[in-house]
């Protein structure tokens, strides 16, 4: 039996379309499995007054699942924000558990130290440190958190990425949040900067013998490495 060529190439067509279809309605429906409250709510709109991006509630509910997972009691963030990501991983931490968060800008400090007041995660549970990250990251102990997220400039990821390696303890997670920047890393022709950065770190993380990696599609992706020695 031959096969028409052009009824071949609309079946394969309609099949994409169909795939892609599904695989936007799968994303969304993961998404919005696990609904916000009124205090992410408020921190998010804080974040979009500020002109700072949060993670997405997909991602954030991916950080909770995590950070209960490896039973985490010591945990760095680096890029606060107003609270968003911070509380996502509060909610999964013990209440012995210990967020310390560096945020450059101080004004994003002052909104997340509010939003941690009013969910109820004020200190001791939460230590924010305002300054750049490169000046507090090689101050701060070796092999005493469990977890660590990076949530920042592209540019410097590879210099967060050695310091949590110190960081971390053995079977410790690192995090990248925006691991795939936009959809655009997974596309080999774009070549912009933060693009070419974020697509580096996750190859060279992927290639370094310390970790164990994957990349989750949730979110804008989330590069996920288990210290392994």
């Amino acid at each position: 039996m031959t096969t028409n060529p052009q009824h071949a190439q609309r079946a394969r067509c309609e099949s994409e379309t169909t795939i892609s279809t599904e695989k936007a309605l799968s994303w969304s429906y993961c998404e919005e499995f696990v609904p916000e409250g009124d205090v992410l709510t408020a921190a998010r709109l804080q974040a979009h007054d500020l002109g700072c991006t949060p993670v997405s509630p997909g991602v954030g509910a991916t950080l909770r699942t995590l950070v209960a997972a490896c039973g985490a009691k010591a945990v760095a963030e680096v890029g606060t924000g107003t609270g968003v990501s911070g509380l996502w991983l509060l909610a999964g931490m013990s209440d012995d558990a210990v967020l310390t968060t560096i945020d450059i800008e101080a004004e994003y400090h002052r909104s997340a130290r509010a939003i941690f007041s009013r969910a109820g995660m004020s200190p001791p549970r939460t230590r924010l440190i305002t300054g750049r990250a490169l000046d507090v990251l090689p101050r701060m102990a070796s092999r005493a958190y469990d977890l660590m997220l990076l949530d920042a400039d592209p540019e410097e990821n590879h210099e967060y990425v050695t310091h949590a390696a110190r960081m971390l303890r053995p079977g410790g997670v690192l995090i990248i949040a925006h691991a795939l920047w936009h959809d655009h890393v997974a596309d080999p022709a774009r070549r912009e900067p933060d693009t070419v950065n974020m697509r580096q770190l996750i190859r060279d993380l992927a290639e370094n013998p310390q970790f164990l990696t994957h990349v989750l599609p949730v979110g804008d992706g989330l590069a996920v490495a288990v210290r392994t020695s």
